[in-house]
This record gives structure tokens, C-alpha cells and sequence, in this order.
């Protein structure tokens, strides 16, 4: 019989074991609240920041759960280039001054972190 449920804590997936999926997934929290201020007419931006954001978090866990080097470093590139395209639609939200600064500056904190974790990721699947 399979229990539902439960997470045993002794038991963690390849992509639950790296620092940077927590930030990845922290960041998709953060992306959320700022989706939800954002004001009507602003669809566009919504929906690019939330699958930019979300794609950050899957890239990674697809790319810890590869047994191969180089697919590793490809999952861990494109969850990079979907953390800048991140960062790309902050600042044009608060451009367009959509954004509250605390929100600016949270989200982009945590984009900085991302970024530097996965370069030196990738890097060291060469």
C-alpha cells in the first residue's frame, strides 16, 4: 500500500539536496506576490514572469536528476538564462513603475543568488 502524504526527511531527491532549487523555488514565491500586485492590463508580464520563474526551479531538478555531464550543465544553463530573463522583467516592471522597491529588491537579490550558484554549477560539470 502507497501512503500519500507523508515525506520521510531521510529520503531527498538529487534536486531537494542543492541550496540553489530552495533559493529557485523561494524566488517562484516571491515571483507570485509580485504577480498578484500587479495591476490589470499587465497579463503579458505576469505570465512571462511566472513560467520564467518556474522554469528556473524544474531546469535544476531535471538537470540534478542527469546522469550525464553535459545534460547536467545544459539544465543548469537554461535554468540560468530563465533567472536573467527573471531580471529582465523586474526591471521593466519597475520601469514601468509597476513594482514596489522592496519587492525590486528581494526578487533580485535572490535572482543574484541563483545565477552565481548555477554558473559555478555548470562550470564545474566541464
Amino acid at each position: 500500500m502507497i501512503e500519500t502524504g507523508i515525506r520521510e526527511k531521510s529520503v531527498a531527491l538529487d534536486h531537494e539536496k542543492l541550496d540553489v532549487y530552495h533559493v529557485a523555488v523561494e524566488f517562484v514565491i516571491v515571483a507570485d506576490g509580485i504577480v498578484e500586485h500587479l495591476p490589470r492590463g499587465r497579463g503579458y508580464l505576469s505570465d512571462q514572469l511566472q513560467r520564467a520563474a518556474l522554469s528556473i526551479s524544474l531546469n535544476i531538478a531535471e538537470g540534478a536528476g542527469e546522469y550525464s555531464i553535459d545534460e547536467k550543465a545544459r539544465f543548469y544553463r537554461m535554468a540560468k538564462q530563465s533567472a536573467t530573463e527573471c531580471a529582465g522583467i523586474l526591471d521593466v516592471c519597475q520601469r514601468l513603475q509597476l513594482l514596489e522597491e522592496k519587492r525590486y529588491v528581494l526578487g533580485r537579490e535572490l535572482l543574484i543568488r541563483i545565477v552565481s550558484m548555477l554558473i559555478k554549477m555548470a562550470q564545474k560539470t566541464r
